[in-house]
């Protein structure tokens, strides 16, 4: 099976728009991202967040559903422990309703956000991540009718009722979600854009350990951040724009969005954040057409991928969308030359 290549967008804004521009940005990306033959297109979730218009999930995969005719579209993901499983199975129900057959349910347990959201979205109680694998099984439940008779809720209905039901993933930056999409027979999409070490032995581990009831075989993906321009020079230029971003975020500096390449450049990094930059470039690759999807192919070797899925962030707009489409270019290329 070729390897294929899908789209997370966090709905970034950049310093001097604003989070409606962000959106409506989102939206055209994943309406380009079904024309270049992308396989799925996921949106984020992250609370409190400036920076990230994205919020929830389900609301924008609702509209990006009513832009869009083909593509995937999912959650990248939702924050499982901070809600009921029922209601998110309810809210996926529905888009799988609206959209049947092109809906990811996939749910991670990371708070998307300061301890203040979380706080705030749990009433001021602590988040229970033990419950997440239980949450899981519970989800899996109510999104395939299958309560069991001995079930305190057995007789109730996840609706609107459905024929088929979206696919739930587990996405996750540890051996701990690894195991967990493993012991749970689940599709895994592992965050090499939030962590850069470890990533091929998890997986690894992940297609040793994968059990399911079903005949279900592993499928594993990574996400990673990706900048692609026509030269490599002008790509390290884009780049420098999440170069600092990532900076300034890691030392918990304020921001009112992405820093323009101009101000990125003129930027002055001290001994310490060029080290910060150094190790945030492990969590991305930068160049040129086909240093990228060399890059790109050579990871999804090492692990053991069946999909790369690509992070953007970038100043220009336009600058992000040459990015997907210079990828989607090559990746066409290598797979039908």
């Amino acid at each position: 099976m070729a390897l294929r290549y899908s789209i997370l967008d966090q709905s970034p804004v950049s310093e001097g728009s604003n989070p409606g521009e962000a959106l409506q940005q989102t939206a055209t990306l994943a309406q380009s991202a079904e024309q270049w033959g992308y396989t799925r297109f996921w949106v984020s979730e992250h609370h409190d967040a400036p920076t990230l218009a994205g919020s929830s999930p389900e609301i924008l995969i609702a509209h990006l559903g009513a832009v869009t005719n083909t593509i995937r579209l999912g959650s990248g993901g939702v924050m499982l422990p901070h809600y009921s499983s029922f209601k998110i199975a309810e809210n996926f129900k529905l888009l799988e309703a609206l959209y049947p057959g092109r809906i990811d349910a996939g749910v991670g347990r990371a708070p998307g956000g300061m301890p203040r959201a979380s706080l705030a979205l749990n009433e001021g109680r602590s988040r229970n991540t033990d419950r997440f694998p239980d949450q899981i099984d519970e989800l899996s439940m109510y999104l395939n009718d299958a309560i069991p008779k001995d079930h305190m809720y057995y007789g109730m209905k996840a609706t609107p009722v459905t024929p088929s039901a979206p696919p739930i993933w587990i996405l996750g930056s540890s051996m701990t979600s690894a195991l967990l999409a493993a012991e749970k027979g689940l599709p895994y999409m592992f965050a090499h854009f939030i962590n850069g070490e470890g990533g091929q032995d998890y997986t690894r581990t992940y297609r040793e350990r994968f059990v399911s009831d079903d005949g279900k075989e592993p499928y594993v993906g990574f996400a990673i951040f990706a900048v692609c321009q026509e030269t490599e020079d002008e790509a390290e230029r884009v780049a420098s724009s999440l170069d600092l971003a990532l900076s300034m975020g890691a030392q918990g500096m304020p921001s009112t969005g992405t820093p323009s390449p101009d101000k990125a450049q003129a930027y002055e990094y001290s001994k310490f954040e060029n080290l910060l930059v150094e190790e945030n470039r492990r969590r991305m690759v930068v160049g040129n057409p086909d240093q990228v999807c060399d890059r790109l192919e050579t990871l999804a070797q090492e692990y053991g991928a069946d999909e790369v899925m690509l992070v953007s962030i970038a100043y220009d707009f336009g600058a992000k969308l040459k990015t997907f489409e210079l990828i989607a270019e090559e990746m066409i290329k290598r797979q039908t030359g």
